[in-house]
């Protein structure tokens, strides 16, 4: 049997952007989705999914459809500390507040507002065409992914004690490419991500009495320049990885030597031998500078992990002959992995089952040859075209969904 898949249907079309362009206008900070999650909620109640909250404000909507695959299938939902330069008439004005209490605007900078519109309009068809189908799906719309604390916070509240085991799970996400195409790698797609904060502790002096002090940002210099042997000198030189002091704050006057200085690290690796080595030489680095200083052991505070995003080899290669008739050949592209992070992953790996995701394409032709280069995720001005990204994504989601439980017959 076959199910038509309805990109450029006018209704569909319409009511897909004004789900996008609500969420868009509305977006909350990562582990603080309360009005989204509360948004989604009733839309998936109002479809007649079974629906639970998980992981303080992610939800969950299973859609059961007679004897067949359980297919999992994930949308995030937070935004990004950013004021929105998009000039739209639907751009956000929203605000949000950081976990120090710091008041920040906020913005879908990422492009979490059209994976959630894509999937709750992906549910709202295969409502409407049950007949077409058969199985069940688990719609997983997943809070605090730019944290990298959302995936985990759902596993740990239960997700998998509460909602059907899938026997895979799909995830998709918008990124400044032509919409219509795809990216998708097989094995390794995105890097693991570990973030740290180091505060360097010494002893407070006046400035002309360097002799009385323990200098903490001479110390954290000497790590962070020390720091960028690791890469250089302790990582094969065939694998990746990145090590990255993106803070340095020190002190408050020119003439105190101040009692403390703090630094943030990012690492990205795809291996996890190569994983291991990089936080243990950082880690080592650390703890030595400090003790060249007689300084005491300086603090380390985990900020987040992310785990790493990997596509099962078989299952992507199926996925992207599915992909290839719906969207065409010319439009699906195999590539490598990426520096980026994602806690997708997570998911998957919490019950041992594959997982597949990829990248689709945010802007028209006109909108990528009208500039020298489009806005890429996390800038002030990404706004991905409404049409035709969004129909593409919609294509995407179904035909992932439907090459498990349903066959598709191309775009409409």
């Amino acid at each position: 049997m076959t199910l038509t898949i309805p990109q450029n249907t006018d209704v569909t079309a319409r009511k897909m952007h004004e789900l996008y362009r609500f969420l868009h206008a509305h977006p909350e900070l990562s582990m603080q989705e309360s009005a989204t999650a509360d948004f989604i909620a009733t839309r998936l109640d109002a479809l007649g999914l079974e629906t639970f909250r998980c992981g303080g404000t992610g939800v969950v909507g299973v859609l059961r459809n007679g004897a067949g695959p359980t297919i999992g299938f994930r949308a995030d939902t937070d935004g990004l500390p950013i004021a929105e330069e998009t000039g739209l008439a639907y751009a956000s004005v929203a605000r949000g507040t950081l976990a120090d209490g710091t008041d920040v605007p906020a913005m879908h900078g990422c492009g979490h507002d059209t994976h959630m519109a894509v999937a709750l309009t992906a549910a709202e068809h295969l409502v409407d065409n049950r007949a077409d189908w058969a199985g069940t799906l688990v719609f997983i719309f997943q809070p605090g992914e730019e944290t990298g604390a959302g995936a985990r916070a759902m596993v740990e509240d239960g997700l998998w004690d509460r909602a059907p085991h899938p026997e895979i799970i799909y995830g998709q996400h918008v990124w400044p490419g032509l919409a219509g195409t795809i990216d998708i790698s097989s094995g390794v797609a995105m890097a693991m991500a570990d973030s740290w904060k180091v505060t360097v502790h010494g002893r407070q002096a006046h400035g002309s009495q360097p002799d009385q002090s323990i200098d903490p940002i001479v110390l954290g210099a000497h790590m962070v320049v020390r720091l960028q042997t690791v890469v250089a000198r302790e990582v094969h030189p065939m694998k990746s990885a990145v090590v990255t002091v993106g803070t340095f704050h020190g002190g408050l006057k020119e003439n105190i030597i101040p009692a403390t200085a703090e630094f943030t690290i990012n690492m990205r690796t795809f291996d996890l031998g190569v994983r291991t080595r990089v936080l243990d030489s950082v880690r080592r680095i650390i703890a030595a500078e400090a003790q060249a200083s007689a300084a005491p052991e300086p603090t380390i505070e985990v900020l987040s992990t992310f785990p790493r995003c990997y596509n099962d080899p078989a299952a992507t290669e199926k996925l992207i002959a599915a992909l290839s008739h719906s969207l065409g050949e010319d439009a699906i592209f195999e590539v490598p992995p990426v520096m980026g992070s994602e806690d997708f992953g997570l998911l998957a790996e919490a019950i041992g089952v594959p997982s597949v995701y990829w990248m689709f394409g945010g802007y028209s032709q006109q909108s990528i040859d009208s500039v020298d280069s489009v806005a890429g995720n996390h800038s002030p001005h990404f706004a991905p075209d409404p049409e035709p990204a969004l129909a593409a994504g919609l294509t995407a989601a179904l035909t992932a969904i439907l090459s498990k439980v349903g066959t598709t017959g191309g775009a409409a």
